[in-house]
């Protein structure tokens, strides 16, 4: 069935209408529209596994329209809301030809609801410096927060980790919901956390479905890796132990960083995130998000990897997590062991691990049985954390020692 090509000619014509208006205007206004009309609407799947009654979660991944220069507040009200009409009434037209269109791809898509939280949280105290720094090229400028722990005496070579927030959060908000900056006092490291700003992304979400933004020395990664070769050249960094690890956009993001930069990143950390090349546009970021992957032309290179994933994620689909195994053919001629488990009072748990023939891992995927979009095992002082468990910052830094 074709696509009715007047529905998307009218839908173009309204968003194009609401991007003049500024991108925060923009995007407040198309997410009251996917609001009101997917509200109660998440994957529409059964977990894969038997889970215990799953939290309610707040969505944060999702990718909104590509922003433009903000308009003068004179411009906003006039054609806003006129717009936000066009665009409730073309809503349900759109979803529905999208889901008779597709066929076996479709036909199980609904829109996410999209439910996004506040920054919250505050980093607690710690002995170490949470250090302030931005870093400009070609591409723009990001700031970013630099944790130097209490033990660092710029002697000796130490572990670098950078850490990429998911949407609507910041690098306070993260380190304190994360505990990386605990885990850095106990285990000598350093950890960066650079900050999408809200001029490239009104929800500050990294920009992981955009072309240039998946390119190697383009866009955001350019920024990301220049942040790291920052904080390497200001301090005595060892390069064998320098990772990526993200939530949501931030670890589809840090997976775009660990495929781009092997030379740079030893090994990558992404919880509830996606896979390089799993969209180029808006359209395929919502597929992807609910596990509908188009294969990218070259198989990527296999990159050592540690995934976590809730089993009830209704923002990302669980099946991210397994795409993000198979892409790096973590399977063929290696030993694969799965173990369940459960944290005392907390979730239960799938830990698959992917060895190497001499018997070291090269991925782990931890499925979380009835846990949501949110970091595991994380502190309520941050936004979007599960402390229910498992740990998933100290079995990432646990997984990143063994790659020196």
């Amino acid at each position: 069935m074709k696509l009715n090509d007047n529905l998307f000619a009218r839908l173009r014509a309204a968003t194009s209408t609401l991007l003049e208006q500024g991108p925060v205007a923009a995007t407040a206004a198309i997410q009251k529209v996917l609001q009101e009309q997917g509200q109660g609407q998440g994957v529409g799947t059964p977990p894969r596994q038997p889970a215990t009654q799953a939290q309610p979660m707040r969505d944060i991944n999702p990718p909104p329209p590509t922003a433009r220069p903000a308009a003068t507040p004179q411009q906003q009200p006039s054609a806003a809301p006129a717009a936000t009409d066009i665009l409730n009434q073309l809503m349900p037209d759109l979803m529905a030809t999208l889901e008779r269109a597709g066929g076996a791809v479709h036909k199980d898509f609904k829109m996410p609801n999209f439910d996004l939280g506040a920054m919250g949280g505050t980093a607690e105290p710690l002995p170490g410096k949470f250090i302030d720094g931005s870093h400009t090229n070609p591409a723009g400028t990001r700031s970013y927060k630099l944790y130097v722990p209490s033990t660092y005496t710029g002697t000796e070579a130490v572990p670098l980790v950078v850490m990429l927030h998911g949407c609507t959060q910041n690098p306070v908000d993260f380190a304190s919901g994360t505990q990386m900056n605990q885990l850095a006092e106990e285990m000598q490291c350093l950890v960066v956390y650079p900050a999408q700003s809200q001029q490239a992304n009104a929800q500050r979400c990294w920009n992981w479905f955009s072309a240039t933004d998946q390119t190697r020395d383009q866009g955001e990664p350019s920024i990301i890796a220049g942040i790291t070769r920052d904080v390497m050249a200001g301090h005595k960094v060892d390069d064998a132990q320098v990772y990526v690890a993200g939530l949501s956009a931030g670890g589809a993001m840090a997976t775009i960083m660990g495929t781009l930069y092997p030379d740079l990143y030893a090994a990558v950390g992404v919880h509830s995130g996606l896979p390089f090349a799993s969209a180029h546009d808006l359209p395929s970021a919502l597929a992807a998000m609910k596990g509908k992957f188009s294969r990218p032309q070259e198989a990527g290179k296999s990159i050592p990897i540690i995934v976590f994933h809730g089993d009830r994620d209704t923002t990302v689909h669980p099946a991210a997590g397994d795409e993000l195994i198979a892409r790096g053919k973590h399977h063929a001629a290696r030993e694969t062991v799965i173990e369940p488990g459960r944290v005392p009072n907390g979730h239960a748990y799938t830990r698959t691990v992917h060895k190497h023939p001499d018997g070291t891992p090269q991925a782990e995927q931890w499925l979380i049985h009835g846990a949501g979009h949110a970091w595991s095992g994380g502190s309520a002082h941050g936004s979007y954390t599960d402390g229910k468990g498992p740990d998933a910052s100290r079995e990432m830094m646990r997984f990143f020692r063994t790659k020196r």
